[in-house]
């Protein structure tokens, strides 16, 4: 049973492993093919139907680019600082819960890699890890640029990860837990943590556009400022994986609202018609999955709408408007969850 088990969770991380890398992937060509309807342009269309195979293309050339790695850098930490941003957005996706349970045997087997009970603070902590690989990539390449745009992400991620540590205080204290599982599990039917938590729904989704360095956030890589940020000196596959680490955590961020807010993998309605367990947890799937890919539209939205920051707007919205209105939300929370107790004092 324990090696059914281990084999089961080991076929569960290759085919999130390959689920995530595989939409990463395909992220780059939606974000150009709906820049490009945005702008009334056409977008990729040679490589393969529709430009199809056009992220395949661009795998191909990352691969075989020459690899330059300058003279004046410090060549170990210029090699981990990708590394390291990659791994940390690998990390973060083993704690969703896809869906319910499947049964196989006799036997149920969750659809998530690891459910432990301190979910939110795992994320929390791989998530400040990932300032790190940037840091490290901007300091090691020896580059004013680089390292301008490592401080920015540095400061920005601090910044707005304050903001959302509070508002996902208000959610822990509305479910009463930091598992992500048991979040998912108990928003059945209509019951979305959005509708109980309105300003820290709209919060973490503003906090996650910081974290991800997505506009109109992306001054750590502002180009008409710095070049090219963080990753101005890379090149071949280092700079794929800076890249495609970006798209890994757009891709991680929209399962996690998705999760956290908007019912995960329930689906109002369909259990009154299906009650086969193991169609229920594939329909779940694809019913987050179709979350999923509505959040990643909604960032490429943004992206292509609204105009960057200045700099010194972003950190005043951090600090001066977002981590007020995160500890508001906190304690109108904490009152509506003790009005009894607060009517029962006030009328004695």
């Amino acid at each position: 049973m324990e090696l059914n088990f281990l084999i089961y969770k080991v076929i569960l991380v290759l085919i999130v492993f390959s689920i995530t890398l595989l939409v990463a992937t395909y992220s780059t060509y939606a974000e150009r093919k709906i820049a490009a309807f945005l702008q009334d342009r056409i977008g990729p269309d040679r490589a393969g139907p529709f430009g199809i195979l056009q992220p395949l293309a661009d795998a191909v050339k990352m691969f075989m680019k020459e690899e330059m790695i300058p003279s004046v850098s410090n060549k170990i930490l210029f090699i981990i600082g990708p590394g390291l941003c990659m791994l940390t957005a690998c990390m973060t996706g083993v704690i969703i819960p896809w869906g319910k349970s499947i049964n196989i045997g006799g036997v149920d087997y969750p659809m998530q890699i690891a459910d432990v009970n301190i979910g939110i603070l795992y994320l929390f902590g791989v998530l400040s890890l990932g300032v790190y690989g940037i840091m490290i990539g901007g300091w090691a390449s020896n580059n004013k640029y680089s390292l301008l745009g490592a401080i920015r992400a540095s400061s920005q991620m601090i910044s707005y990860e304050v903001a959302m540590g509070i508002s996902i205080i208000a959610l822990v204290m509305t479910t009463g837990t930091l598992s992500t599982g048991e979040i998912a599990a108990q928003q059945t039917s209509w019951h979305w943590n959005v509708l109980y938590q309105p300003l820290g729904c709209l919060i973490f989704i503003i906090c996650a556009f910081a974290e991800t360095n997505r506009a109109p956030f992306d001054l750590p890589e502002c180009e008409t400022e710095l070049v090219g940020g963080y990753h101005t000196e890379y090149s071949s596959m280092k700079l794929g994986l800076f890249l495609f680490a970006e798209y890994i955590n757009m891709f991680i961020s929209s399962a996690v609202i998705s999760t956290f807010y908007f019912g995960g993998y329930n689906m109002p309605l369909i259990g009154r018609w299906v009650h086969d367990p193991n169609w229920l947890a594939i329909l779940g799937f694809v019913f987050l999955f179709m979350k999923i890919v509505g959040f990643i539209f909604f960032f490429m939205w943004v992206r292509w709408t609204l105009p960057r920051f200045r700099y010194d707007q972003l950190m005043n919205l951090g600090w001066k408007v977002l981590i007020p209105l995160s500890i508001l939300n906190m304690v109108l929370t904490g009152t509506w969850m003790m009005r009894h107790e607060i009517m029962a004092y006030f009328s004695k």
